[in-house]
C-alpha cells in the first residue's frame, strides 16, 4: 500500500484523501507476476507545502497511539457458522434477499446494518455445503494433513453495502479485540474467501480484499467483468463466466430459428454485463431484441409494474432472461396477477434451475443453461444432520427451522406460532436446502473450498519442503494466491483448474421445465454446451423439448414471417433489420433461398418460373409443322402447287386448241412451273431453322419470283408486240420471237442469281435465337445476314413487278375478246398491292409470326398470278368449250 503522504498523532485521529497526483503508473497484473502497488512520491513543491525535507516522509506518531486498544466498534459483524482452525477460509452467502434499511438522523450512532426477510433455503445449503468440505478436508489423511481448516461465514444480505463491511472484517483480522504496541496487526487474517452469491457484491469485495492479495473463489458471481485481471487480481471462479453463457444462448435462439426476442435483465453487474455479452452475440447471429428492460427486486412496484406491461403488450413470443433468482421471482409475482399471452422463456443460469422457481407453472416450457448437476456423497446426510439442540445453538438455524416448521424454539421470541413440539422431522421436509437432486451451484462451493485447500497444501509443502504437515506453518495470504492459480486435481470425478482469467472451462446443461405425469414442473436435462468442443460442435440436444403451454411444435417468434423462395426481403424504416416486406423478384430474376435480401437475373436462355425460385429453360418458338398455323400454310402451299400442276396437265391436255396456243403455250408452262416452284418455297420457311434452310428458303424465293415475274414480262411483251406488229409497216415481231423470249427470261432470272450469289457469298442468312422480341421465350428465326442483299432481291422482283404491270396497263386495251392485258394487269396489281402491304407487316409482325407473314405474301401473290392469268382460260377449256374457237378469239365483245 503506499505511505502516508501527511500524518500526525493525536487523540482522535481524522483520515484523509486526496489527489495529489493526476497520474499513476499503470500496474502490470497478471498470473505470473506479483502486483506492485508504485508510490507516486512528492515533488519539492508538496514536500515544501506539507514542510518535510528528504527523500522519505516520516510519519509522526503520537505517544498516545504506543498504548492503544485496537477494537472494532460497531460495525462488527458476527458470522453465521464458525469454527477455530489452523487456517482460516472465509465464506459469504446470501441468506437473505433484503437489508434492513437505515434511517440517518444524524443525531445518534446509527445502527449496525442488518438483514431481512426469510431465510434462502439455498444459500443456507451453499454454506452448509462449504462447512461439510471442510470437515471432509479436516478428516483427510491426505489433503492438509495434521492441519485443521477454520472457517468464517457470514450473510451478505444480498446488498453491497453487507458485502463490502464483511470484505473489510475479513481482511483486516478476525479477532475482535487485539491489544498492539505500536499498531494494530493482521492476527487471524483469512487464507482465501468463498463467494459471494451475486455480481455486484463479489466486485465490491474484490476491490476490497484484492489489494490484501487474499484470494476469492467465487461459486455464483458470473459477471465477464471479473475476468478482468488488471482489476481483480486475486479473484477466481468455479462456475463460468457469462461471456460463455451469453454466447451459449444467442447460439440457442438462432437454433430454434427465433429472430425476434424480447429481453428482461436484473439491474445489476449480473444482469447489466450478461445482457450485454448477449446481445452482442445475439446481433452478430442476426436476432432481433423488441425491447430491453432492466428492474431490481429494490425499486418501486410501479417499475416492475412498467416492465410486467412491456411484456404483455409486446409482439415477442420468446423472452431472455438474465436475472438473479430474487429478481425473476418478483417479476413472475407480478405477471401472476394479470398473465400475459403466453410467453417462451429462456432463462440464465442464475433462475433457470432453482427449484423454488418451478412454482411459477405459467412458465412450463421454459428452456435455459444451467450448471451440470452434480453427485457429492454424504452431502445429503450432513444437511439433514439438524436436531433441535445444534438449531437452537445458531440463530440463522433457529430462524430457518422456525420459518419451515411454522413453529419457535424456547429461546426465540416469536410470539406468533406456536412451540415446537419436538416432532419436527427435517428429513420430511420438502425444501431446496434439503433438495439434493439437484447440486448444482453447490458443487460450484464444494470445489471452491478444495480449491483452497489444495493451494494451502501446495504452500505449505513448498515452504516446509515436506509432504506431511504435522504443525502449524504460518503463511501469507499471498502465497495461497500464487499457489491457487496452478491448482489441477480432480474430486469426486469433476476437474477443478483456472486459465489465466480465473475462469474454468465452461460446460452447461440445456435444462427444460417439463410436467410429469403428477402434472408438476421439474427439471429435465435435453442438451448440453461444451465451450472446449470445435467450433460448430459445442452445443447439441439430446431429447425432445416441451414448449410453452405444453406445446410440442418449437413456437415461432419474428417480427415478420420469413420471405419465401421467389421474393427479396425490403427492410422497414425506422426498424429493426429482422423487420421487413417480402417483395416479389422482378421480371426475370428469382431467388432460390428464404429470406433472401437479392434477387439474381436468371441466364440469357433462361427465365424464371411462375414462383420465381428456378430458372426454367425458355421455350423455343418457331413455327412449325405441328402447329395449327403451320399445318394451314403447309395446306396452302401444297394445293396452290398442285394447283398449278393441275393447270400445267389441262393446258398442256389441251396445248393444241385455240386458247392456249394463243396465250404462247411456252411461256405459259414456264410460268406454271415457276408458280408451282412459288408455292413449294414457302414450305423451306416452316419448321425449325437450319443453315441450309436458312440460305434456301430467300435464295429459291427471290428467284422463283424472278422466274414467275420474266414469265409474266415476256407474256406482256409478246402480247404488246404481236397486236403493235399487226399495224402497216411494223416489224416488230421479227425482233421478239420465240428465241428472245427465252433470251429475256434466262437474263432477268440470271440477275437475280447473281444478286443471291453475292448475298451467299459475302453474309449468308444464318438461324439464330432472338432473345430481344419477348423476354421469357426463345424466336428461333433465321438472320438475314445482310439486310441490304434481302431487300435487293425484294427489290428486283419489285422491280419487275412495276415494269410488267405498266406494259400491261398500256395493252389493256387491245381488240376482241383477247383479254390477256387485263388479266395481267390484274395479276400484277395483286402481286403489288400483296408486296407493298408486306413490307410493313413484315416489320412489325413478332417471332414466329415474321415468317407466316412472308409465307402469307408468298402465297397470296402465287394465287392471285395463277387465278387471274390462268382460271379464265381454265374454264373456258374445261366448262367452255364453244368460246375455245380462233373465232370466238378474234371477234369482239366478249
Amino acid at each position: 500500500m503506499s505511505g502516508l503522504a501527511l500524518q500526525s498523532g493525536g487523540d482522535v485521529v481524522i483520515g484523509g484523501l486526496f489527489s495529489l497526483h493526476f497520474v499513476t503508473p499503470k500496474p502490470q497484473n497478471s498470473y505470473n507476476n506479483k502486483p506492485q502497488l508504485t508510490p507516486c512520491g512528492f515533488g519539492d513543491g508538496v514536500k515544501q507545502a506539507a514542510g518535510l525535507t528528504g527523500d522519505r516522509t516520516a510519519a509522526v506518531l503520537s505517544n498516545k497511539a504506543s498504548s492503544v486498544t485496537c477494537k472494532r466498534q460497531g460495525t462488527t459483524r458476527q458470522p453465521a457458522f464458525s469454527m477455530d482452525g489452523d487456517y482460516v477460509i472465509g465464506g459469504v452467502f446470501s441468506f437473505h434477499y433484503y437489508m434492513h434499511t437505515v434511517k440517518h438522523n444524524y443525531t445518534t450512532m446509527p445502527e449496525p446494518l442488518s438483514c431481512a426477510g426469510s431465510i434462502l433455503p439455498r444459500g443456507l445449503r451453499f454454506s452448509r455445503a462449504m462447512v461439510f468440505a471442510i470437515e471432509q478436508i479436516n478428516n483427510s489423511t491426505e489433503l492438509l494433513p495434521g492441519i485443521k481448516l477454520g472457517y468464517e461465514i457470514y450473510d451478505s444480505c444480498s446488498s453491497v453495502s453487507v458485502a463490502v463491511n464483511v470484505a473489510f472484517q475479513l481482511s483486516g483480522g478476525l479477532d475482535p479485540v487485539f491489544n498492539t504496541g505500536d499498531k494494530c496487526s493482521k492476527s487471524g487474517m483469512v487464507m482465501a474467501v468463498v463467494g459471494a452469491s451475486a455480481s455486484t457484491s463479489t466486485i465490491s469485495m474484490s476491490r476490497i480484499i484484492g489489494p490484501f492479495n487474499i484470494p476469492q473463489v467465487s461459486h455464483f458471481a458470473t459477471c465477464a467483468c471479473l475476468s478482468d485481471k488488471q482489476q481483480y487480481p486475486s479473484f477466481f471462479r468455479t462456475i463460468p463466466s457469462d461471456q460463455f453463457q451469453a454466447d451459449a444462448l444467442a447460439k440457442l435462439v438462432k437454433h430454434f430459428g427465433w429472430t425476434w426476442i424480447g429481453a428482461v435483465r436484473s439491474d445489476s453487474d449480473y444482469g447489466n454485463n450478461g445482457m450485454a455479452s448477449f446481445l452482442h452475440a445475439a446481433r452478430k447471429e442476426g436476432i432481433c431484441v423488441e425491447y430491453s428492460e432492466s428492474f431490481s427486486r429494490t425499486h418501486p412496484r410501479s417499475r416492475i409494474q412498467r416492465v410486467a406491461d412491456v411484456i404483455r403488450r409486446s409482439t415477442a413470443k420468446v423472452i431472455v432472461a438474465f436475472t438473479s433468482t430474487g429478481d425473476m421471482k418478483i417479476l413472475l409475482e407480478e405477471l401472476s396477477h394479470k398473465p400475459s399471452p403466453p410467453r417462451q422463456w429462456i432463462g440464465s443460469e442464475a433462475w433457470v434451475t432453482d427449484p423454488e422457481m418451478l412454482r411459477f407453472s405459467f412458465c412450463a416450457g421454459a428452456i435455459g443453461f444451467g450448471i451440470e448437476k452434480s453427485v457429492i456423497p454424504g452431502l445429503r446426510d450432513f444437511l439433514l444432520d439438524l436436531s433441535p439442540s445444534k438449531v437452537s445453538d445458531s440463530p440463522l438455524l433457529t430462524m430457518f427451522w422456525e420459518e419451515a416448521f411454522n413453529c419457535r424454539l424456547v429461546k426465540s421470541e416469536a410470539t406468533d406460532r406456536s412451540v415446537c413440539d419436538g416432532t419436527e422431522d427435517i428429513k420430511m421436509l420438502q425444501s431446496s436446502y434439503t433438495d439434493t437432486s439437484e447440486l448444482r451451484i453447490t458443487n460450484m462451493v464444494y470445489k471452491a473450498v478444495y480449491a483452497i485447500a489444495h493451494a494451502i497444501h501446495n504452500a505449505v509443502c513448498q515452504k516446509t519442503d515436506s509432504t506431511t504437515h504435522d504443525m502449524f506453518t504460518k503463511l501469507e495470504a499471498k502465497e495461497v494466491l500464487d499457489q491457487l492459480k496452478k491448482v489441477n486435481f480432480s474430486q469426486n470425478g469433476y476437474d477443478v483448474s483456472f486459465d489465466a482469467n480465473g475462469d474454468p472451462v465452461a460446460t452447461y446443461e440445456l435444462v427444460n421445465w417439463q410436467r410429469n405425469e403428477s402434472g408438476s414442473i421439474e427439471l429435465v436435462t435435453v442438451g448440453r454446451y461444451d465451450s472446449s468442443l470445435p467450433v460448430g460442435q459445442e452445443f447439441f440436444i439430446n431429447r425432445n423439448l416441451t414448449w410453452v403451454e405444453g406445446g410440442t411444435q418449437v413456437p415461432v417468434s419474428v417480427c415478420t414471417d420469413s420471405c419465401p423462395s421467389g421474393t427479396r426481403k425490403v427492410l422497414q424504416k425506422g426498424k429493426p433489420i429482422c423487420c421487413y416486406d417480402c417483395t416479389l423478384c422482378p421480371e426475370g430474376e428469382i431467388s432460390n433461398a428464404t429470406d433472401s435480401f437479392d434477387c439474381f437475373p436468371c441466364p440469357k436462355e433462361f427465365w424464371p418460373n411462375a414462383e420465381r425460385d428456378t430458372c426454367l429453360p425458355k421455350p423455343v418458338e418457331f413455327l412449325s409443322f405441328n402447329e395449327p398455323l403451320g399445318i394451314v400454310l403447309a395446306a396452302f402451299s401444297i394445293g396452290g402447287a398442285c394447283l398449278a400442276i393441275i393447270t400445267a396437265a389441262v393446258f398442256y391436255r389441251h396445248r393444241s386448241s385455240p386458247i392456249v396456243r394463243a396465250n404462247n403455250s411456252e411461256l405459259s408452262f414456264l410460268l406454271l412451273f415457276s408458280l408451282t416452284l412459288c408455292f413449294l418455297c414457302s414450305l423451306t420457311f416452316i419448321g425449325a431453322p437450319s443453315e441450309w434452310s436458312c440460305m434456301l428458303r430467300h435464295t429459291a424465293f427471290g428467284i422463283t419470283f424472278v422466274l414467275c415475274m420474266s414469265c409474266v414480262l415476256g407474256k406482256t411483251i409478246v402480247v404488246l408486240t404481236a397486236f403493235k406488229a399487226t399495224l402497216p409497216g411494223s416489224n416488230l415481231m421479227k425482233w421478239f420471237g420465240p428465241s428472245q423470249q427465252r433470251l429475256t427470261v434466262v437474263s432477268f432470272t440470271f440477275i437475280q442469281v447473281l444478286i443471291c450469289t453475292i448475298w451467299l457469298v459475302l453474309s449468308p442468312p444464318f438461324p439464330m435465337k432472338n432473345l430481344t422480341t419477348y423476354k421469357e421465350r426463345i424466336i428461333l428465326e433465321c438472320a438475314l445476314g445482310s439486310a441490304l442483299g434481302f431487300w435487293a432481291v425484294l427489290g428486283y422482283i419489285g422491280l419487275l413487278a412495276v415494269f410488267c404491270f405498266v406494259l400491261a396497263v398500256l395493252a389493256r386495251k387491245l381488240p376482241n375478246n383477247f383479254n390477256e392485258a387485263k388479266l395481267i394487269t390484274f395479276s400484277m396489281l395483286i402481286f403489288c398491292a400483296v408486296w407493298i402491304t408486306f413490307i410493313p407487316a413484315y416489320v412489325s409482325s413478332p417471332g414466329k409470326f415474321t415468317v407466316a407473314v412472308e409465307i402469307f405474301a408468298i402465297l397470296a401473290s402465287s394465287f392471285g398470278l395463277i387465278t387471274c392469268i390462268f382460271a379464265p382460260k381454265f374454264v373456258i377449256i374445261l366448262f367452255k368449250p364453244e368460246k375455245n374457237t380462233k373465232k370466238h378469239l378474234m371477234s369482239r365483245g366478249l
